[in-house]
């Protein structure tokens, strides 16, 4: 009976569970969606329940890899075995002059394509950009909601709820709105998309270019990922007819992946990097709050009014060889974790009409922590084996083996000087925190990233590593790692190298944090 009751404790213990849901009417969360939840405390009880799957699927990425790098060291073993057998003379003297140069041409030509052609290439982030809408755009909680009264788009309940909303959402009086979703009667059109659009991306690619001081022909891939906007000609289009880019580029337009789309984006950079080695690749990562405005009153669809700001964030990647002279980051690893198999994940965040017909993204609450804490786990699963060091991989393995001793769940934060979690909300951040025991100095990016910009959905985590760069925490050698998540449901994450230190400092350079001091 001691021992069932044990177990029981164990699984309470290991198991997120909710049990209550609502609004929460008092208290420093008053009018966010409310969520009492049995959660793990801290990494070893938030994955305490490892999935092995997921521990396997990480392992497995380390030996694909792995082979890759081998091929080369076998192939000069084995020349060395061959050529080892014969001395400098017997070489020479068994063969006339031109045969030997050409085979020995030849053998290093074969050791030259494998490690061209085989081993996979890394890829590189020459640099980066975020886009600092101009002052006027600016707005306070408190203009916000006299602004959305003056409005008549919204009931009372509506405007208390948001109120209550905005004063404990942890974002603070100088994040950016495009000022059309508060005209009093106005429907929201394609038209205000598009310009907000056109505003944000155009801008982020100055900035960038000013920052790399790329020429845009030299631009070879092409991808834009936004949300909410998803219009004919698409967002990619437009870009590629504002900077005349060649006939020949490789584009693609990413629409309703969420907030996690960003690193989807870099991951399908990365591949046709592949495909096209040597060349450059722009990302382009938004989302339009005009789009995604809702004028109704359903109060689950109002919460991304409240959270969703102006933003947006352009890469410059790149494969070339010698990438790492110029480049400030290279990327080690990428993991993508997809929980749309299950029901619950699926439609945790979604769009839909309401019954007035207007049209708003809906955060099932109910759902989200539950659903965002396993997305979470089993991407760390995976993640482990990538980047863990040995000791803490071992020790997991022995105690794994060992059924009589208690699992020994590895210390994540040993393996990055830097983490970066999509400033979604404070309540948000402060359960991440709190699961995965981050300290203060770990989520200090994030959270003055949703205090000055809000939430910027899929750019959010390049405002947080420009803040870490804007305050020269950054040093050759750390390992930055980003987190993000999405609707679907998505949890990706991806690990960079610094190549340099301190880079804002190294000559003119535009920074949303340094900018806005200005």
């Amino acid at each position: 009976m001691a021992s069932a009751t044990k177990q029981q404790t164990r699984q309470e213990v290991f198991s997120p569970e909710i049990v209550k849901q609502g609004v929460e009417g008092s208290g420093p969360y008053a009018g966010s969606l409310s969520f009492s939840v049995k959660v793990r405390q801290g990494i070893p009880d938030f994955l305490g329940s490892v999935n092995l799957k997921y521990v396997k699927l990480g392992y497995t990425y380390c030996i694909t890899h792995g082979l890759y790098f081998l091929t080369v060291p076998v192939l000069i073993f084995i020349s060395a075995v061959v050529l080892g057998n014969l001395t400098g003379k017997e070489y020479w003297s068994r063969y006339n002059i031109v045969t030997n140069t050409a085979s020995t041409i030849s053998l290093l030509a074969v050791i030259l394509y494998a490690y061209v052609r085989l081993i996979p290439r890394s890829t590189y982030l020459v640099d980066y950009a975020c886009y600092l809408p101009p002052n006027e755009l600016k707005i306070s909680k408190e203009e916000f909601i006299k602004l959305a009264t003056r409005s008549g788009n919204f009931d009372e309940d509506g405007i208390q709820f948001q109120d209550r909303v905005l004063k404990h959402s942890g974002i603070g009086d100088e994040s950016y709105l495009p000022r059309s979703v508060f005209e009093p009667g106005k429907t929201l059109t394609l038209n205000d998309g598009r310009e907000e659009a056109a505003e944000v991306m155009f801008g982020v690619i100055e900035n960038l270019i000013f920052n790399t001081g790329i020429r845009v022909k030299d631009i070879k891939i092409l991808i834009v990922n936004c949300g909410s906007l998803n219009t004919t000609p698409s967002l990619s289009a437009m870009v590629i007819n504002h900077y005349k880019l060649g006939h020949d580029i490789v584009s693609f337009n990413l629409g309703g992946m969420g907030c996690a789309a960003g690193v989807i984006a870099v991951d399908l950079a990365k591949d046709l990097l592949n495909a096209h080695p040597g060349s450059y690749a722009l990302v382009v990562s938004t989302e339009i709050v005009s789009s995604a405005w809702y004028n109704g009153k359903d109060m689950e669809m109002l919460l991304p009014n409240c959270f969703l700001r102006m933003g947006a964030a352009a890469l410059l990647l790149t494969n070339h060889h010698f990438g790492n002279w110029r480049a400030k980051y290279q990327l080690k690893q990428l993991v993508r974790t997809h929980k749309g198999t299950d029901d619950k994940s699926f439609k945790c965040i979604h769009t839909k009409d309401d019954s007035e017909k207007k049209q708003g993204l809906v955060v099932n609450g109910k759902h989200l922590l539950e659903v965002g804490g396993e997305a979470l786990k089993a991407n760390i699963t995976t993640l482990g084996p990538l980047v863990l060091p040995f000791s803490e991989q071992l020790r997991f393995f022995m105690t794994l083996l060992n059924k009589k001793t208690k699992l020994y769940i590895p210390n994540f934060k040993l393996a990055f000087e830097h983490v970066c979690v999509l400033a979604t909300s404070k309540k948000v951040l402060h359960e991440v925190q709190k699961n995965l025991e981050l300290t203060e100095e770990y989520m200090e990016a994030s959270k003055k990233t949703l205090e000055r910009f809000g939430n910027t959905s899929t750019s959010s985590i390049w405002y947080e590593l420009a803040y870490l760069e804007a305050k020269s925490r950054i040093k050759r050698g750390d390992r930055i790692c980003q987190i993000a998540f999405g609707s679907g449901f998505k949890c990706n994450s991806i690990v960079w190298k610094a190549l340099k230190t301190n880079t804002t400092g190294n000559g003119p350079r535009k920074n949303p944090w340094i900018m806005g001091d200005e």
